[in-house]
């Protein structure tokens, strides 16, 4: 799923098909829409506004999952995964933003840090004015649960994208996919219908860096509902009842990040 900035850009087909006008979030198949802010391209000597998540005036009380200063680093590598850019837009214009988050996550009576997730997309102005998003890739590893013992342990989770996403109002989906010794192996909380976040920030995002260009920001949901597991075998509904799944309320994500970005006419991309 990687892909090289250098080596060009796709056929028109492929990008006409990648592209996510205004705000609106796709649904569906994955490989569509992505998270960001506008910018202009020549690096300012005042920094850009960080990705516009929805902000209130005020944020409940989190529990100690960190702040934004517990971010993971932007890998240095992260450019690869820059998707190819839609039809008939100016590079400058546009840039591919890497965001590196470490979520902390409440979800029915489980509560666990999901190791780090990366994720790339593209973002700038489309040729009519308004607001393109393209998604690129997401990237993390599975994190254990605290399942106890019984015939339901040594579990882990993952967090997949789900197929659709708009940072611009804070909202993205994911699926979960649980993995298990004797789990069956398409196991997933979120299977048929993704789990929706629509995050809120809990405070001001802050510029650790301006070259290369480095800001952190928190933010959280607790207004998600979390469904039932699926496709996980004969042990479904034991793995449910462990997981205090399905969970209408008392589901809460904590979203420490970071992010950088860059823009293509800077990556080689013409």
């Amino acid at each position: 799923m990687t892909k090289s900035p250098a080596a060009g850009r796709r056929s028109g087909s492929a990008r006409r098909a990648a592209v996510l006008v205004g705000a609106a979030v796709l649904a569906g198949t994955a490989a569509i829409c992505a998270p960001g802010a506008a910018y202009s391209a020549p690096r300012p000597a005042t920094p850009p506004p960080a990705t516009p998540l929805a902000v209130t005036s005020s944020s409940p009380a989190l529990p100690s999952a960190g702040s934004a200063s517990a971010a993971p680093p932007v890998p240095e590598a992260g450019f690869r995964d820059c998707p190819a850019l839609p039809d008939g837009v100016d590079p400058a214009l546009w840039r591919c933003e890497v965001h590196t988050a470490a979520p902390r996550l409440t979800m029915g009576v489980v509560s666990v840090r999901l190791a780090p997730i990366t994720m790339t997309h593209a973002e700038g102005p489309l040729p009519d004015g308004g607001e393109g998003q393209v998604w690129g890739a997401m990237h993390t590893t599975p994190t254990a649960l605290p399942t106890g013992t019984g015939p339901v342990r040594h579990l882990a989770i993952r967090p997949e994208y789900g197929g659709r996403s708009d940072f611009y109002t804070g909202r993205f989906s994911l699926r979960f996919r649980l993995l298990g010794p004797r789990l069956a192996p398409g196991c997933e909380i979120g299977a048929s219908a993704p789990v929706d976040f629509r995050l809120t920030r809990s405070g001001p995002s802050t510029w650790v860096s301006q070259d290369p260009p480095l800001i952190e920001f928190s933010a959280y949901d607790d207004t998600f509902t979390a469904p039932a597991a699926e496709h996980c075998g004969p042990l479904t509904t034991v793995l449910d009842r462990r997981l205090g799944l399905p969970a209408a309320e008392g589901n809460l994500m904590t979203y420490d990040a970071s992010y950088t970005f860059e823009t293509y006419d800077r990556l080689g991309w013409d």
